[in-house]
């Protein structure tokens, strides 16, 4: 059996009693005689803090409403920078995750994570490492993945973006040229170009990086 390292306070702050309720719920039947207390505001947060020694974690929703993002965050931590402190939300933007990770969260739980998911990720915490949700890191891997699209796109002349706006729209060589009232021979050399700064083999190839990042015609 794995012995999991204990938690003897926390503070639940957030404004809604329901979520507090469930939190709460979840960390009395998890942690055997933790001491749970609860804020509404980060002032009343930081009167508790005050008040009370030795707190083991501090659950903070995003949107408590006396603070703005991720102020009430940044005021904990200048005050109690020991004390490790979890963000949670009902809201999920990878950016959010990330900025608040770097200001000195300890993890970051969408309250949409399943019952197990939250135990996992609060025992994870007070073990000493920083959660962030696997679909977080999917997303900032996507993310690499399109900026170094775009980067390749950005890499294009004028004339080559033109070439690579008809090609998404599924024109031919010959339309192409039409269109531009160039030679095929100029068509077929924007086209070559495109395709060794993409990176790609096909035209087809080219398309679906362009649709990936929502390539808009210049």
């Amino acid at each position: 059996m794995i012995d999991h390292p204990t938690l003897d306070r926390i503070l639940i702050v957030d404004d809604h009693p329901l979520v507090r309720d469930g939190l709460r719920s979840l960390i009395a039947v998890t942690f055997d005689e933790c001491d749970i207390l609860e804020a509404a505001s980060i002032e009343e947060a930081l009167t508790t803090l005050s008040r009370q020694d030795e707190f083991d974690l501090v659950l903070l929703d995003f949107n408590v409403p006396d603070t703005s993002r991720l102020e009430g965050l940044k005021r904990i931590r200048s005050e109690y920078p020991m004390v490790p402190i979890v963000m949670v939300s009902g809201e999920f933007d990878r950016n959010i995750v990330r900025e608040a990770v770097a200001i000195g969260a300890a993890g970051f739980i969408p309250k949409s994570l399943k019952r197990s998911a939250i135990v996992d990720a609060l025992h994870r915490v007070i073990s000493g490492e920083i959660y962030i949700p696997d679909m977080v890191m999917e997303s900032t891997a996507e993310s690499q993945e399109e900026d170094d699209i775009l980067r390749r796109i950005e890499s294009l002349t004028p004339q080559q973006r033109v070439v690579l706006s008809h090609l998404v729209r599924g024109r031919l060589n010959k339309q192409i040229a039409h269109d531009l009232d160039v030679s095929m021979t100029t068509v077929k050399a924007h086209v070559s170009a495109i395709l060794q700064k993409l990176g790609t083999y096909s035209r087809t190839q080219a398309v679906i990086l362009a649709n990936r990042v929502h390539f808009e015609n210049p």
